[in-house]
């Protein structure tokens, strides 16, 4: 916050709020004012934020909510490394509230991921949920500045005038994307109802109907589900398309894992990595990639988390290697365990 303070004179904002409530609760009045807001916090601050994240999805406003993830539970251990708030993002909060969920893996990856989730967020408009840990931000990497020139462009688009056929503003209305329009407060004509409540399919009103409400739990899970379409499809970090082994990761554990993989390839064992930047929704191939396999490994610095999602999604027999110690993933360690699976 202290880094981004110093570039007001590109429209940034930076506010301390007194709580973590407080903090996306005000980054939510900026969304919802046609700003991007932007709230970051640790595991225990996620807990605190839930109902605010529910009530961001409820209105489909653009938000990124950043979790450095440290060890748990409660306050934990403040100052070490662990994986463990991923159940957190994908079903942390009442009802049927699906968010999009992005992950990244080193220290130079921080800026892509950062600028894919805000990306999500604005042409989605949909809370989303970034996860790093104490590893990765305490860590350091050198990495080639990008120039703005070779970003790929934002686009975002307010609602200031009705389409054709249009006689008043629906907030609710989608598109191809299933998407609502983003109308600012004070457009004329465009005013709208917002808060926590059900909403009336198309108008936005207030709706305790039962239909309404089952068409609209499954339209917020449809548009989330959607964004497959517009995220690249997994790709292997190294190693054969078919085989013996497949090591699946996420976040920190990028660098043990690729240290491991590459060594047991030079010595010609047919292994290879993968490792996934979009957790929710999953890239549309990954399913296809996990059965080219004999056996999948998923190591985490948690008591099993991500392999619970992969198995109900893909029902496969994914095998685990757990490690809650505060500390990272040893690249031997996981030799060991490839080498029991080869």
């Amino acid at each position: 916050m202290q880094d981004l303070s110093k570039y007001k004179a590109f429209g940034v904002k930076t506010f301390q709020a007194e709580d973590e409530i407080a903090g996306i609760a005000s980054a939510i009045g900026a969304s919802y004012g046609g700003l991007l807001g932007i709230t970051t916090t640790s595991g225990p601050g996620m807990a605190l934020k839930t109902e605010a994240i529910g009530l961001a999805m409820m209105l489909e406003i653009p938000l990124v909510i950043i979790n450095i993830q440290r060890g748990g539970p409660s306050t934990g251990l403040p100052t070490k490394t662990e994986q463990s708030d991923l159940m957190q993002a994908y079903y942390g909060r009442n009802g049927e509230a699906p968010i999009p969920i992005i992950a990244s893996h080193s220290p130079s990856d921080c800026f892509e991921v950062a600028y894919e989730a805000c990306r999500i967020a604005l042409q989605h408009m949909t809370p989303v949920i970034l996860l790093s840990d104490g590893y990765i931000a305490n860590g350091a990497e050198p990495w080639k500045f990008p120039s703005a020139k070779d970003l790929k462009p934002i686009e975002v688009k307010f609602k200031t005038s009705l389409g054709e056929g249009e006689d008043k503003f629906l907030p609710y209305k989608r598109d191809e994307k299933l998407v609502r329009p983003w109308a600012i407060p004070g457009t004329p004509g465009f005013e709208h109802r917002i808060g926590g409540l059900e909403k009336q399919d198309l108008t936005g009103a207030v709706s305790y109907d039962a239909d309404n409400h089952q068409l609209m739990i499954k339209t917020r899970q449809a548009k989330v589900d959607k964004i497959a379409d517009y995220i690249p499809l997994q790709t292997l970090d190294s190693g054969p398309e078919k085989g013996k082994v497949l090591v699946l990761g996420w976040g920190s554990t990028y660098g043990a894992i690729k240290s491991a993989v590459l060594e047991l390839q030079a010595k010609g064992l047919a292994v290879s990595h993968a490792h996934i930047r979009y957790v929710r929704p999953f890239p549309k191939n990954l399913g296809e990639m996990i059965g080219n396999f004999d056996h999948v490994l998923i190591p985490e610095i948690n008591n099993g988390q991500l392999i619970k999602i992969i198995r109900d999604e893909f029902l496969v027999d994914a095998k685990a290697f757990n490690k809650m110690m505060g500390i990272p993933i040893y690249k031997d360690e996981l030799i060991a365990v490839i080498e029991k699976l080869l």
